[in-house]
């Protein structure tokens, strides 16, 4: 068996001290021409830190939470790329988890105390006062992606869902739409609650809401089933997100309703699921990248500082308009 290359082989390659190499593999110095030259050496060697000596030679784990509602949901997927390439770059390991209910997310906070990941990136769908207080007592650093109390003390990363929304309905409208409906998920989650006042203040308060129990195609297409049979069925549909919105174009193909002709569909959060589907999906984008990429560069901000004044970002709304609400979209 070959053996492993050494931080003293990697000091002799790239001409330093083994201190200075150590310093520079561990991002505990700023000398640009020492790191370049120790990764290079380290490189050519295929040198491979102890990641244990590591941890306890930093005090840190090295390693980082993301905290999601529903691991299989495309637009967690999206942030989690962005947040792994982030941390990745910063030496860190990231760890995945589902948070289930409003308790189990509480819980997975409150186990942070146990010392295995150095910060966390949570995205809850509900927020309770326990959550909050559990944020605060954490020994960690959390970073929300999602909207927090304004007392709450906390670094935050929010899209623009009522910008979108507005977005959303203005484009339907001006294609002809005059009973716009939205199909929500459970009001008493974030996303819930935000994207269904936008649309109320969007369309008017008698504009048609129905709420599905969850934010998937089948909860989607069952609630649209009911939705789309009505003898005053709407002619535009926004769903609250692209799940919900497949899910939407799925009952009222089962229906027998052409979409654009009968019916335009939007949904929210422009997911490659989305782009894929035929017809293809007009959808708000809400940066899921970018909140990605953004919390992750908060939650290293606050591990180098853990006194700087929390921040709270929101990434802009766009639209991608295609076939599913305009017959001149992209297929």
């Amino acid at each position: 068996m070959a053996q492993r290359a050494t931080i003293t082989q990697v000091a002799q390659r790239a001409g330093v001290s083994v201190a200075s190499a150590s310093r520079a593999l561990n991002g505990l110095t700023s000398a640009t021409a020492t790191v370049e030259a120790v990764r290079a050496a380290a490189r050519e060697l295929g040198y491979i830190p102890d990641a244990t000596a590591r941890s306890l030679k930093l005090g840190r784990t090295l390693q980082l939470a993301y905290a999601v509602a529903d691991i299989g949901n495309p637009v967690y997927v999206e942030m989690m790329g962005a947040i792994q390439e982030v941390v990745a770059g910063a030496g860190y390991r990231l760890l995945v988890a589902n948070t289930g209910d409003a308790a189990g997310t509480v819980d997975l906070v409150t186990s942070l105390q146990r010392g295995y990941a150095d910060g966390m990136v949570l995205s809850p769908l509900r927020v309770t006062d326990e959550l909050v207080e559990a944020i605060a007592q954490s020994p960690v650093p959390v970073v929300v992606l999602g909207r927090m109390p304004e007392a709450a003390a906390v670094d935050t990363v929010a899209p623009d869902s009522p910008g979108g929304v507005a977005l959303a309905v203005a484009h339907l409208r001006e294609r002809g739409a005059r009973r716009i409906a939205f199909v929500n998920g459970p009001f008493d989650t974030t996303p819930g609650r935000v994207r269904g006042t936008a649309f109320t203040d969007a369309a008017g308060a008698d504009a048609i809401t129905v709420a599905a129990t969850d934010f998937t195609a089948v909860a989607g297409e069952a609630v649209a089933h009911e939705l789309l049979s009505r003898p005053d069925r709407p002619d535009a549909v926004l769903a609250a997100n692209d799940l919900l919105a497949i899910g939407v174009l799925h009952a009222a193909d089962q229906l027998g309703l052409q979409t654009p002709g009968d019916l335009a569909v939007v949904g929210v959060d422009d997911t490659d699921l989305g782009k894929l589907f035929r017809p293809s999906l007009t959808s708000v984008n809400l940066g899921a990248p970018e909140r990605g990429r953004r919390a992750a560069e908060l939650l290293l901000a606050r591990l180098q500082d853990p006194g700087r004044k929390p921040q709270q970002i929101v990434v802009p709304a766009s639209l991608s308009v295609r076939r599913s609400s305009d017959g001149k979209g992209s297929r």
